[in-house]
């Protein structure tokens, strides 16, 4: 199965599609009057379908075991057709558009099955997505412009040379997948005054977003937070808090990162931890959502 551990969590929703046709009214009649004789085919076609909703990952090798939070199934006729829809939701990091389909071909197939006895002419005619909702791609943002960024990588033993970056790398290698352009990137000792002095000629510089590598721990020589927040007009809580929330998924050492983020101006600026798997989960929790800020300020700047 495909890694999803790198996804965040969010509300996906898939909507399938299934149509039976049968070939005579009379298959439509015993439907709605329920004198098939193998039973209520609507409401045993239900349950079928939510049977089979919650198993998909049994039947289909590469999905995965998902928490199914609410299914609705529908049928509706209209002539000789039987229209299924089924609406799937879920909180996880991957989409449920199989889930929804399963169920969906798993209702048209039971409907198959116990109108078989009174009607040999039994076409199932499709089985279709209608709809899906969720994950990156509904929170990507699309701007009015291109959107710029800063990398700075804050270590005394990088700066001297004694060890090579890849914390720093694996950001810009994140921000160029996302078609953000990294216009500088450079490796500073963990010295507030390093720090403050290049923040400022990125603010200066007009620099959309400026993201920190390293400082962010508890040794006596991280002093990334102590320098940046000083400088921050706005403190914006909920980027630290995911960060640390999506990382203490995958290890309890998290808690201990002090990693946050906020504005200078209209400049976004946040401090990850220097460790390239901290970084890395780091930019898969914040981003591309981070950059929702700047729809905002461009919707506030519409209003005023």
């Amino acid at each position: 199965m495909i890694d999803i551990t790198n996804k965040i969590k969010t509300h996906r929703l898939a909507i399938a599609q299934a149509i039976v046709t049968v070939s005579k009214q009379a298959t439509i009649e015993a439907i709605k009057n329920k004198t098939v004789p193998k039973g209520d085919v609507i409401e045993a076609s239900k349950i079928a379908g939510l049977f089979a909703v919650k198993k998909t990952s049994e039947m289909i090798p590469d999905c995965h075991p998902l928490p199914i939070e609410f299914t609705q199934i529908k049928h509706t006729i209209e002539n000789l057709n039987i229209i299924v829809e089924i609406e799937v939701h879920t909180i996880y990091r991957t989409g449920v558009e199989v889930e929804a389909m399963h169920g969906a071909s798993v209702v048209a197939l039971t409907l198959y099955d116990m109108l078989k006895p009174i009607d040999k002419e039994i076409e199932i005619k499709s089985i279709k997505l209608l709809k899906k909702k969720g994950g990156k791609s509904q929170y990507t943002e699309k701007l009015s412009r291109e959107i710029n960024a800063a990398v700075v990588v804050c270590s005394d033993s990088i700066a001297a040379g004694k060890k090579q970056d890849s914390a720093g790398k694996a950001i810009m290698n994140k921000l160029e997948k996302l078609q953000v352009a990294v216009k500088e990137y450079c490796i500073i000792p963990d010295e507030i005054e390093n720090i403050q002095n290049k923040v400022q000629q990125l603010y200066n510089d007009n620099t959309d977003i400026i993201i920190f590598t390293g400082g962010t721990g508890l040794s006596s020589r991280d002093v990334t937070p102590e320098a940046l927040k000083p400088m921050l007009d706005r403190e914006i809580p909920g980027i630290g808090e995911a960060a640390r929330s999506f990382g203490q998924e995958l290890t309890p050492y998290s808690m201990l990162s002090r990693s946050f983020g906020g504005l200078k101006g209209k400049t976004l600026i946040v401090a990850l931890p220097g460790s390239t798997r901290g970084a890395t989960e780091s930019m898969d929790a914040l981003f591309p959502y981070l950059l929702h800020i700047f729809k905002v300020m461009e919707n506030i700047r519409h209003d005023a």
